[in-house]
């Protein structure tokens, strides 16, 4: 759907299938993206995997699944794309944290751990990749995705929100695209995309 969808913009597409959490499958797919298009202006760490977990539930497996998805997979992809990007002299990472990531979130541990180390990598690695790369990162807060979430669920409580809602992929999408061609100027900068949620860094 996603290939067909982009076609029938104009546009071109290439699909790789790989695993994330394993730097040859990384290491492949950036190969693939730069030897059919020629360069790699963006890259945009969006896979993740959010699981309900305390201290008392987390598993190994489940601390592993978060922090190898969450953590070590947009670790790899930009640890494979940064040479390409500095070579051409330009291009942009944007990394999907989360509002778990600057909040402590005790009921999901694993992913708010794996989120906040996600924060601290765009930091260093705007540090290390500058002046030719801006590397940052948006933060959401609890975003309803059409389809695959009722929108009768109450996760938090919207009067726990300023703008009194839960956000939509829009959002999202939106401050992708300007950090993705309108951003020359911000680089190691958390975003958050919360509808205020964040101004009580307190608030769970």
């Amino acid at each position: 759907m996603a290939r067909q969808k982009i076609a029938s913009l104009g546009r071109r597409s290439i699909s790789v299938r790989g695993d994330l959490r394993k730097s040859s499958d990384v290491k492949k797919l950036i190969r693939k993206a730069e030897q059919s298009f020629g360069r790699v202006d963006l890259l945009v760490n969006n896979a993740a995997v959010f699981r309900k977990a305390s201290l008392s539930t987390t598993t190994e497996s489940l601390w592993d699944e978060a922090l190898e998805t969450n953590l070590k997979a947009p670790f790899l992809a930009a640890q494979a794309v940064a040479p390409i990007m500095k070579r051409q002299g330009g291009g942009k990472v944007i990394n999907i944290a989360s509002l778990g990531g600057l909040q402590a979130w005790k009921e999901h541990l694993p992913y708010s751990i794996s989120k906040a180390g996600v924060i601290m990598l765009t930091r260093i690695l705007a540090r290390e990749l500058a002046p030719e790369v801006q590397v940052n990162a948006i933060a959401p807060g609890t975003i309803i995705v059409p389809g695959e979430e009722s929108p009768d669920i109450r996760h938090v409580a919207t009067t726990t929100i300023p703008l009194q809602r839960y956000g939509k992929p829009s959002d999202i999408a939106d401050l992708v695209v300007f950090l993705a061609t309108k951003s020359a100027y911000v680089t190691g900068q958390i975003i958050a995309v919360d509808g205020g949620r964040s101004v009580n860094l307190s608030q769970s």
